[in-house]
């Protein structure tokens, strides 16, 4: 369990990422503070492990309140302004979220430090995200909001991509590339240039292929390794 805290003199922001967090099960809130005099009061008290720090904020801004750290926890930086980016890395910050986020980005975020702290063979326990998590999906003109636990797997088909689900199919004008940058890593897994497959949705590993109810997708030389790591 990653226990963490919100620093940010904006409510709406507060509300955001528990409602986002609140769908992740390895996620559990501590407390709100408002600013960073807030945060150091109770960082003397408590132990965490993970702050979704704001930057602008009155009196101490989110970076000087991290230098006054003399052994952080994990941060994720969440602000609505791109600029301060090479400062926070240099900081050794876990990962940048500009505002507003959708709630993709922000699982790719808390899966860093999830996989950060989490041992390999606990992390495979924990692949399933809620059922509450949603994508949209661009066919023609229309935009689906579908959920993840309902996808199967994603297969390039020539300029389009099929989206295979357990109760239909969507053909949509998203490249496979852009599935991966967005798709949470702990569901999904590139197994071929041709296909991402939902890794809850698998029901059997032989050789090169895996079944996932009737389809047989095949495992590709340069993803063989993807696979493997999810073995492991």
């Amino acid at each position: 369990m990653i226990k963490y805290i919100i620093v940010d003199d904006e409510t709406a922001s507060h509300d955001i990422i528990k409602e986002y967090a609140a769908s992740v099960s390895y996620l559990s809130f501590q407390t709100s503070c408002y600013n960073a005099f807030e945060a150091i009061e109770y960082l003397t008290k408590n132990n965490i492990d993970l702050i979704f720090l704001d930057i602008n904020m009155p009196k101490l801004s989110g970076f000087d309140f991290l230098k006054t750290l003399s052994n952080p926890p994990k941060i994720i930086v969440t602000t609505a302004y791109n600029e301060y980016a090479l400062e926070g890395y240099e900081l050794n910050i876990e990962d940048y979220l500009l505002k507003p986020f959708h709630f993709l980005r922000f699982m790719k975020a808390v899966n860093k430090v999830y996989e950060a702290s989490t041992p390999s063979s606990k992390r495979i326990q924990d692949t399933i995200t809620p059922d509450s998590a949603t994508i949209f999906i661009k066919e023609e003109k229309k935009y689906h909001q579908i959920s993840l636990s309902n996808i199967l797997f994603i297969e390039a088909y020539g300029n389009y991509t099929k989206i295979h689900m357990t109760d239909k199919l969507i053909v949509s004008h998203q490249t496979l590339s852009s599935f991966t940058q967005n798709l949470p890593e702990n569901q999904f897994i590139r197994v071929h240039k041709s296909y991402i497959v939902s890794i809850p949705k698998i029901e059997l590993i032989e050789g090169n292929r895996i079944l996932i109810k009737t389809h047989k997708i095949p495992i590709g030389k340069m993803y063989k390794l993807n696979v493997d790591k999810l073995l492991s």
